[in-house]
């Protein structure tokens, strides 16, 4: 009777599944990245991505289905299916694999790590629903770290020249260079998805507009305000430049004052950039933690001050 009712459930979720529902929860996939759920915000999020990098947008597109994919196979929910929550880590990881690994394998790696992202997905979404608090990007975050750290042991995995481990020894601050607000606004969303040039920020910051003027607008100051902390820190201008403060302050203040808001929370919109300027110190300090490793900081310190202001709410209610 068991084995019936999952080939029944199996042919329900053929049947009710078509390729183009199939298509736009991948795409929700792509677009949840940035807490969007909105097909038209994902298709504009994959243009700007193929506008940079045709490889990168083939990749972003094809892990966003594979993690789809992983979650109807697996039987999720499929609320949480056809809103792109089960893959948006999934496209992380294969965006930021394709980015740091070269050789003929790297793109199988990028999507088994993608497919293998929406299992995690599922284990962490477990736990983590325990104590009330959202995953956020930490699939993602781990798997990468794990797979980069295993290319020193397995040949078949081929780290880029971009990474390479550094002694603090040796670790010197160069607070040289103009920095360029505008540059530093377009890079900032762009490195969300590792993207860095002025068209596809533009792309980006348009789909977050066309789904919602509320989380842009948000989008812009987060963006702003890590960049003024940055530069009143005396962070390093190219840093700066290249959008690598913006990118976690953007996702912290989206999380922050848009998406775990609620009517208690009446200071959410100061809590939000105070949460945003957070993220500046902590990418300074993760980023050095990891140097010896060769390591990037991915999304980690919009993880560790989301999760700070998420779980103090749990007494500080207002904030």
């Amino acid at each position: 009777m068991e084995d019936k009712n999952r080939a029944n459930q199996s042919m329900l979720v053929m049947k009710e599944g078509s390729f183009t529902a199939f298509l736009k929860e991948s795409l929700k996939g792509i677009s949840q990245i940035i807490y969007i759920e909105n097909t038209i915000t994902g298709l504009l999020i994959l243009l700007a991505i193929t506008v940079s990098s045709f490889s990168l947008g083939i990749i972003a597109l094809l892990s966003a289905m594979i993690g789809t994919l992983v979650a109807k196979i697996g039987g999720a929910d499929r609320t949480l299916i056809r809103q792109g929550l089960m893959s948006y880590n999934s496209v992380l990881t294969g965006l930021v694999l394709q980015t740091f690994l070269t050789g003929p394998t790297a793109w199988i790696v990028a999507l088994v790590g993608a497919a293998i992202t929406a299992i995690f997905t599922a284990t962490l979404m477990y736990f983590f629903g325990n104590v009330g608090i959202p995953i956020l990007t930490l699939p993602f975050i781990l798997l990468t770290w794990f797979t980069l750290l295993a290319s020193y042991k397995l040949e078949g995995i081929k780290l880029s020249d971009s990474l390479s481990p550094q002694s603090l020894a040796n670790w010197e601050l160069h607070i040289e260079g103009k920095i360029n607000l505008l540059q530093s606004t377009f890079n900032g969303i762009g490195q969300i998805f590792f993207l860095t040039e002025a068209i596809p920020g533009l792309l980006l910051f348009i789909a977050v507009f066309w789904a919602s003027t509320k989380m842009g607008i948000y989008a812009v100051i987060g963006n702003v305000v890590a960049c003024v902390a940055a530069l009143a820190l005396a962070g390093e201008h190219a840093l700066i430049l290249l959008g690598l403060y913006g990118y976690n302050a953007i996702l912290t203040i989206l999380a922050v004052s848009v998406v775990y808001n609620t009517k208690e929370n009446r200071y959410a919109p100061i809590t939000g950039i105070v949460a945003a300027c957070i993220t500046v110190p902590l990418m300074a300090s993760v980023s050095i933690w990891l140097l010896p490793l060769g390591l990037p900081a991915l999304t980690m310190p919009f993880v560790l001050s989301t999760w700070l202001i998420l779980g103090a709410r749990k007494i500080l209610p207002n904030i």
